[in-house]
């Protein structure tokens, strides 16, 4: 019983390690040194020298937060790593600055209009750092103690003994804060905050004066001071959120619970601009201040002329984010018009835009990236066999390349091998076509399909006979 739990257990995780997997999961950054120079092989990110140099320009503009507004075009062909650019800048960023992502199909079928879709990535795309003081109680715990009653039954009652350097009190405790200490594991010798306002309580780390307590220390432990003065005292908190979540909070009779509710729907502009109002009252008074962040679209060819009319207006806004846009198209049309531009972008949005062009990988890079991908993927592979799926990407592509790790390592684990080898990158590039090799297959069997292009013709001559 206990091995099949344990069996359960092991897949479960199995499972979860394989779904965080993704495209670009192994990107840590851009790979840049200190003089925002890129590295030919670092964080995950492999050549493409030059755009990874002037995408690290763009992220010095976002740090420095005094340039918004401004749109950048990645131009590339499929498979030279214009969304892994992106996500390596998103990476690069940190947690603090906002970084929205979206493709320019997705507005089409969300329930509410193109326009309102891209004013709310455009508002989370721009964060507000919030300054407040709040009252805290900050000390090292004395002593910990915890009554039950005797029969079991009715509320569990406490004491809590902090102290600083220069004082020492006793708190007394009632079932929440019982419970949050509890679930918290505080004990004696350790430092920590409690938010008077909402009873929370964090702990900071063990005093240095408990650094002989082995048994209740371990490597991850962190060593503080005891703190100095009142143990009450007054901290500024910040906290950092997006101007969309402000405005959902305020929208909704829900307040901040709408934010977990999916579809937030449309969201009226008299509330946008009272938001606008508030933030600018706070700018003035010193208790907040802009973070323009970063807003992606990829696939931008397929936003039509009425989303690029909106945000070529509101780029000119002094509160629009960086705007980045990826696009593997030529010359094309211009989506609901007639004329063709660059891009598939109208040309006085694009004369606003600094373009960043993607060149294909050359086969060394495709090496690398192929074994970074195995790495990622737990998939050990021969050097032999390496250097057939790097021949495969060259010809086909590196995203078919990519597709192939995965089906060749299963194949290998049904033979009960330690790696891949070349036979099993043969058998599974047998097994799964490439999109030349399906063109080809289809013209030679498309008489056999329901439909194909040639019966179309057929029908439109035999329409025109008769």
């Amino acid at each position: 019983m206990a091995a099949a739990a344990a069996a359960k257990i092991a897949e479960v995780r199995e499972t979860t390690r394989v779904e965080r997997i993704g495209a670009h999961s192994h990107i840590r950054g851009l790979g840049l040194n200190d003089s925002l120079e890129a590295r030919h092989v670092s964080q995950g990110m492999v050549g493409q020298m030059s755009a990874r140099r002037a995408t690290g320009l763009v992220l010095q503009m976002v740090r420095d937060g005094r340039i918004a507004g401004r749109a950048v075009l990645l131009a590339g062909q499929p498979g030279t790593g214009k969304t892994a650019i992106a996500t390596a800048l998103a990476a690069s960023l940190g947690y603090d600055t906002p970084f929205t992502s979206m493709a320019g199909s997705e507005i089409y079928s969300l329930e509410m209009s193109k326009t309102e879709a891209l004013t709310q990535a455009i508002r989370k795309s721009i964060g507000v750092r919030i300054k407040e003081e709040s009252e805290i109680i900050e000390g090292e715990v004395v002593e910990v103690q915890v009554e039950r009653p005797a029969t079991g039954v009715g509320s569990k009652v406490g004491k809590l003994i902090l102290k600083t350097t220069d004082m020492e009190t006793v708190y007394d405790l009632g079932g929440k804060m019982i419970d949050s200490i509890l679930k918290e594991k505080v004990q004696s010798g350790d430092v920590i905050t409690i938010d008077k306002a909402t009873g929370k309580i964090s702990r900071l780390g063990r005093s240095f004066a408990r650094a002989r307590d082995y048994d209740a220390t371990g490597h991850q432990t962190r060593f503080v001071q005891c703190p100095e003065g009142e143990l009450q005292k007054r901290k500024e908190v910040v906290h950092t959120v997006t101007l969309h979540e402000i405005d959902v909070i305020n929208s909704r009779t829900h307040g901040f619970l709408a934010l977990f509710s999916g579809d937030t729907g449309e969201i009226k502009p008299e509330v946008r601009e009272q938001i606008n109002g508030k933030v600018a009252e706070w700018r003035e008074e010193g208790k907040a201040e802009i973070i323009p962040g970063v807003l992606f679209i990829d696939e931008v060819h397929m936003l039509d002329i009425e989303c690029f009319s909106f945000l070529n207006r509101a780029l000119e806004n002094e509160m629009a984010p960086i705007v980045i846009m990826a696009t593997n198209r030529g010359i094309t049309r211009i989506r609901g018009t007639n004329y063709k531009s660059p891009h598939g972008i109208p040309l006085d949005l694009l004369d606003r835009m600094i373009i960043v062009p993607t060149k294909p990988y050359e086969e060394k890079e495709l090496r690398e990236i192929l074994s970074i991908r195995c790495e990622e993927e737990d998939c050990q592979m021969t050097d032999n066999a390496l250097t057939v799926l790097t021949r495969i990407a060259k010809e086909t592509s590196l995203r078919y390349g990519m597709q192939l790790i995965m089906t060749s390592y299963l194949i290998a684990k049904r033979r009960k091998a330690p790696e891949v080898d070349v036979d099993d990158i043969k058998r599974a590039y047998t097994l799964f076509f490439d999109d030349g090799r399906s063109v080809q297959f289809l013209r030679e069997y498309q008489q056999e399909f329901l439909f194909n292009a040639d019966d179309d013709a057929q029908m439109e001559v035999e329409d025109v006979d008769n």
